[in-house]
């Protein structure tokens, strides 16, 4: 018994994890064995410089597992993108997607569903779209993989003869009396000249030559869209303002609200009819001529913004009316500067046509007035200049005294409203105003890389209406997953802060905007995205379809799908927060 007390009994080998405070654990090769009553531990090797998949195979095998190379297991038919779609299937089952289409579930509705997904992950034709989305899970989860082109056209009816009832239902759940409603009009073009919505109009493209149709957007006063309807491409913005209107009204059951719209959109004549429209409040601003006048008969007088940016006045020629005079110093000197850039360009292309003149190498009244027309219309800026052209002379002089009368209006605008006081102070109003920005970022959204409603290749009048309701149906999608992730994108998510800011000095980002921007990093020094980088990530969350090695090819197969990462795994989680 002695003998035997004092033998070494060796036990099994394995794998101790050992916490560091802070450097990582150090990951120690033991086996324990037993010296009479006691166990001790012999360390046999360091294993920290491993990866820990390594380190759990070695782990699983000390304690005696079987392993077996995967591709022995099971093998990888194929691999499908996956975590986008369902970032964005996610948010709109959130948002009740499905059943603000239609209550009941049909063909046409999934379609429908997929071509919206579609317009936010990869947007395409529709030809395109039935080819690109075999490579992502989103035609299996919503059962639409054999549609076709022509079905995709077909389900496009199908949700423009929805239009009225999802903009009610949309209007329902962001819109009740005494909102605020901002509307604006933008403009696409289109690549063809047989739509009978085509027409030559203000061009807000670039596009010089091209057909182009006009459409209005409807927003809560966020800029989450509410309703779009589209008009002919030569459709002034002011003809578009009343039946939005009237859709509020009548179609939403709105009974008060307050409309907010550009200098261009409403009008004298538009102002007019509103306050014959019992409810309807509106915000706007004036017009530069206007304001040039006030400024002359001194209703605004520059001085007074020497110690204020803001304040509120009356004026005769608007009854009823409040007038609120802002002057933003940083607009002030950008206009200022641009204005003199723009002048210096004329005069040095002017001083070029003056040499010909003076040369012989442009000769005649008429000939050498097309050529600094040319010139003047180039810079926007001849109403600062003179001009003598004779036969055989040309003399240009700057007017400084007009300079100078357009500088004293550098950075100063006068919002308009009809909103009292006593619902609206003067800070409130200017801010309402501004938020027409909101609806600008629709737009830019819409018309750019994000869902790309242009060009246009529709011929149909009804197939383009289809079409531009499906990308604000497509951009409401976009915009809440664009709320929801702020705080992990380049984006301000100090949203209180901007509430209380002053709403005529240039926009500030907030603390925590100018770290994300700087450092690329969050607080915890995880990626920051855009919205487009964070879908590719998501993306490489594959649906990876596998069966047994050597199966017949009717053997059932079965899925694997990508475990997310922290990050990837934190943007879904956000999306949960998303509510109506």
């Amino acid at each position: 018994m002695g003998a035997a007390y004092g033998m070494i009994v060796p036990m099994a080998m394995h794998i101790d994890i050992v916490p560091n405070r802070k450097s990582p654990p150090a990951i120690l090769l033991r086996q324990s064995y037993r010296e009479g009553k006691k166990v001790i531990k012999r360390t046999l090797a360091n294993l920290s410089s491993l990866p820990m998949d390594q380190v759990m195979a070695i782990r699983r095998i000390l304690k005696g597992e079987q392993l077996a190379p995967a591709e022995e297991i099971f093998q990888v038919v194929r691999s499908r993108h996956h975590g986008h779609v369902h970032a964005v299937l996610e948010t709109m089952k959130q948002l009740g997607f499905q059943k603000l289409l239609n209550s009941r579930s049909s063909r046409e509705r999934d379609l429908v569903v997929a071509m919206v997904a579609s317009r936010i992950l990869a947007p395409h034709s529709k030809l395109a779209t039935t080819r690109w989305w075999h490579d992502t899970s989103l035609p299996g989860l919503l059962g639409v993989g054999d549609a076709s082109e022509d079905d995709l056209y077909g389900a496009m009816d199908w949700l423009l003869e929805r239009q009225g009832p999802i903009e009610k239902k949309l209007a329902a759940r962001h819109l009740d009396n005494d909102s605020v409603m901002l509307y604006d009009l933008t403009s696409s073009y289109f690549e063809g000249k047989t739509c009978p919505l085509a027409a030559r109009g203000h061009n807000r493209d670039g596009k010089r030559g091209k057909l182009q149709v006009n459409y209005g957007l409807l927003a809560d006063r966020r800029g989450c869209p509410v309703a779009v309807q589209v008009f002919e491409g030569n459709t002034g913005d002011t003809k578009t303002l009343l039946p939005q209107l009237y859709k509020v009204k009548e179609q939403f059951g709105i009974e008060r609200l307050v409309l907010v719209g550009d200098r261009g959109m409403i009008s004298q004549k538009q102002i007019d009819v509103l306050k014959k429209e019992e409810g309807v409040e509106w915000v706007t601003a004036l017009r530069t001529e206007t304001l040039r006048k006030m400024i002359e008969d001194r209703s605004i007088r520059p001085e007074l913004f020497d110690e204020r940016n803001l304040f509120e006045f009356m004026h005769p020629d608007y009854p009823g009316e409040r007038m609120i005079a802002c002057r933003n110093p940083f607009l002030a000197r950008k206009r200022e500067y641009k204005r003199q850039d723009l002048i210096e360009a004329t005069i040095r292309e002017l001083e070029k046509v003056q040499g010909m003149a003076g040369r012989g190498r442009l000769k005649g009244r008429d000939k050498i007035g097309v050529r600094v027309g040319k010139v003047i219309n180039k810079y926007k800026v001849g109403k600062h200049f003179d001009l003598d052209i004779s036969d055989g002379e040309f003399s240009f002089s700057v007017n400084e005294e007009r300079v100078a009368t357009e500088a004293a209006m550098d950075g100063i605008y006068v919002v308009r409203t009809s909103v009292p006081e006593t619902t609206m102070d003067a800070p409130e109003a200017v801010r309402t105003y501004k938020g027409l920005s909101q609806v600008e970022q629709a737009f830019r959204t819409m018309k750019g890389v994000d869902l790309l409603v242009r060009p246009i290749h529709h011929r149909i009048e009804d197939r383009v209406r289809a079409h531009i309701f499906l990308c604000m149906l497509a951009y409401y999608v976009h915009w809440h997953m664009l709320q929801a992730w702020r705080p992990i994108l380049f984006a301000d998510d100090d949203l209180d802060l901007k509430v209380g800011r002053d709403p005529v000095a240039p926009v500030q980002p907030s603390p925590s905007a100018k770290r994300k921007a700087s450092r690329k990093k969050l607080d915890d020094d995880t990626t920051v995205h855009s919205f487009r980088t964070l879908l590719h990530s998501l993306s490489t969350i594959v649906q990876n379809e596998c069966c047994s090695p050597g199966a017949s090819e009717d053997t059932p197969t079965f899925q694997v799908t990508t475990t997310p990462t922290l990050e990837q795994q934190r943007a879904l989680d956000l999306l949960q927060s998303i509510a109506v």
